[in-house]
């Protein structure tokens, strides 16, 4: 039904100064990124574009940085180092619209490295674990490449493509890569609290992965029928939706069915999601389009933040002019959920860094970007409450927010941002 080759003769249409897009998170295909990095000895030039990518990133070796250069639409910690080395670069972009700069040609892409299902007996593949940009890289790459592995999960939705789309095929039969969240601590707990209150029944949820959400999601098992539309999520659902506290009933967008566009955990997780018709993977471009959000009846968006100051602008990406992260989806959500009819959008951290700096802070780090504006958060939440902003007047926002700071930063705090709007 479809030939096979060897990995290596596969990444051979690789050529100079190619762009090569790498299907993100836990289905990067491993086999294929190894073998095109083994040939760096002869290649020059070639960019390699993606977010972020689950396992190894040999590619990203500074040593190498004559024959690969990164170019991150969202900063994984494996590529971090890229940045500061010279050898990547970052491309701010919506989630929403990263699709588009493929579709537009604004990103012209040579070869697409994938990683699929086993295809069934009509001849279809499965992207598995990640949706994302994928789509739009396979229609406006000139090669496909695809390494077939029985391990990836066969997942309903968006994904599902003809093996006469790919143009070469690799077996590569390994795990797909996991990733185990640690217990959420004292401070995330509490700020799950809050979060569950705000929370009402019928609801339904977009969160990210970490200690943070799966503390919200472990305070929910006694809500009633939530829904789940969000652009990831890991094993802390799984719970909820077996015993029907996720179950989609009243959502406004694929009601009795959960929608993201991609997933990254456990084996449990993935031995989940596999020939499940209650979870739909899709394009990011749906998934986190406002328009589609807002239609879900109290939507609400939690998201995270580095730092928060007192008049709600919203850092997600940098540590002041070094960028960390990404853009991601987070401005995608915060906005559905806003315009959602009873949505919340939530914006959570702890008060404090590891090394106890405040997050809350008077004014954004000298080169720090705004990646969430300040009509654009409803709640901002800590482990000492619930700011409410929406339809606050600046001082009211100062006072809210310094209210949630650490006690031991709140006169600082205060003092530093009156100092600041002196005239």
């Amino acid at each position: 039904m479809y030939k096979v080759v060897s990995v290596e003769d596969a990444v051979k249409v690789i050529k100079n100064n190619d762009r090569v897009y790498v299907q993100a998170a836990a289905a990067a295909p491993q086999l294929l990124l190894k073998a095109m990095t083994a040939r760096h000895e002869e290649l020059r030039g070639v960019e390699v574009c993606h977010l972020h990518v689950e396992g190894d990133a040999p590619y990203a070796n500074p040593e190498l940085r004559d024959s690969f250069h990164v170019n991150s639409f969202f900063i994984g910690k494996n590529v971090r180092h890229t940045i500061a080395a010279g050898n990547g670069s970052y491309t701010p972009v919506f989630l929403s619209e990263l699709p588009l700069l493929f579709k537009r040609n604004i990103v012209p892409l040579d070869v697409a490295l994938i990683h699929v299902s086993v295809p069934d007996k009509h001849g279809y593949c499965s992207l598995g674990v990640s949706v994302e940009a994928t789509l739009a890289a396979i229609d406006n790459a000139k090669t496909v490449i695809a390494q077939v592995n029985e391990h990836m999960p066969r997942t309903h939705g968006d994904g599902l493509i003809h093996y006469s789309e790919i143009d070469l095929f690799v077996e590569g039969n390994v795990p797909i890569p996991t990733h185990i969240y640690g217990e959420p601590n004292a401070i995330e707990n509490k700020i799950g609290d809050y979060i569950a209150n705000l929370i009402e029944d019928r609801s339904t949820l977009q969160m990210g992965v970490g200690s943070i959400p799966n503390a919200v999601l472990s305070r929910l098992h006694n809500h009633k029928d939530l829904g789940l539309h969000t652009e990831m999520f890991s094993d802390g659902v799984i719970d909820l939706i077996l015993k029907d506290v996720i179950n989609g009933n009243y959502k406004g967008v694929g009601p009795g069915r959960t929608l993201t566009t991609f997933v990254m955990g456990s084996k449990r997780l993935y031995d989940y999601i596999d020939d499940n018709p209650f979870v739909e993977m899709r394009s990011c471009d749906y998934t986190n389009d406002v328009s589609v959000i807002k239609q879900n009846p109290r939507m609400v968006a939690i998201n995270s933040a580095l730092e928060v100051d007192v008049t709600g602008q919203v850092c997600a990406d940098s540590l002041g002019s070094k960028m960390y992260s990404g853009v991601g989806g987070q401005l995608d959500f915060m906005r559905g959920a806003s315009l959602s009819n009873g949505g919340k959008s939530i914006m959570a951290l702890p008060s404090t860094t590891s090394k106890g700096i405040s997050r809350i802070v008077p004014a954004l780090n000298h080169g720090a970007g705004v990646v969430t504006t300040r009509p654009h958060v409803h709640y901002v939440v800590t482990e000492y409450g619930v700011a409410n902003l929406f339809g606050k007047t600046i001082k009211e926002r100062v006072k809210a927010l310094v209210n949630i700071a650490h006690p031991n930063h709140r006169e600082a705090i205060d003092k530093s941002y009156f100092e600041l709007t002196r005239y």
